[in-house]
């Protein structure tokens, strides 16, 4: 059997931190609004904040790259490919690894 694959680190996170993320972006980023939803400071909504940005960080940076993502990345930044066609490469590129996972 394999191990689930860990393509996003917000995957990772706990329901309490994906709640604090959900409401954040319903906040439209507001750390003030948010501080005032949970009944905190903005200093307390900061710091909650930056630990949540730290273990994401820490999540990506244990990732392996993945060399057709990073190509596909390097074609969009130069112009020479569309972010649509880009995407539509990389999901056919990633389904093709998740089949030959499960086949292994």
């Amino acid at each position: 059997m394999t191990e689930p694959r860990r393509e996003n680190p917000l995957l990772e996170l706990d329901e309490a931190d994906l709640e604090f993320v959900l409401r954040l972006v319903l906040a439209s980023g507001s750390l003030k609004e948010l501080g005032s939803l949970y009944g905190v400071s903005y200093p307390t909504i900061r710091a909650r904040l930056d630990r949540l940005i730290e273990k994401l960080q820490r999540a990506l940076a244990d990732r392996p790259t993945d060399p057709v993502s990073n190509l596909l990345a390097d074609l969009v930044e130069r112009g020479e490919m569309t972010v649509g066609a880009a995407r539509q490469i990389q999901e056919l590129h990633r389904e093709q690894v998740r089949r030959s996972a499960r086949e292994e």
